[in-house]
């Protein structure tokens, strides 16, 4: 069960770290503000959701070292701060389009 948690994990981190860089690349490409920050917000929300999942892996996955549940818990903060963030700044640029 325990591996097959950590498949799961690796496979979300890798999916939400693809998104990140092609959110990254369309906000910085796109010569529309609205566009961009619809972008930068969706990058921000994946982000923030691969910290989280990082900070998941280091916190319950491994043997708990101190070292590695203060990382997790700083990688778990920044990623809600980013999620929160870029939720927040969506639903701004969101309401701008319309």
């Amino acid at each position: 069960m325990e591996n097959f948690m950590q498949w799961v994990l690796g496979v979300l981190i890798v999916f939400t770290c693809c998104l990140s860089v092609v959110y990254s690349f369309k906000s910085r490409r796109s010569t529309d503000r609205r566009i961009s920050g619809l972008n930068a917000s969706r990058m921000n929300i994946s982000m923030g959701l691969m910290l989280i999942f990082i900070a998941i892996i280091q916190m319950f996955m491994f043997t708990g070292s101190s070292v590695r549940v203060v990382v997790g818990a700083l990688f778990f903060l920044l990623g809600v701060f980013n999620l929160f963030a870029g939720m927040r700044n969506h639903s701004h640029f969101s309401r701008l389009s319309q």
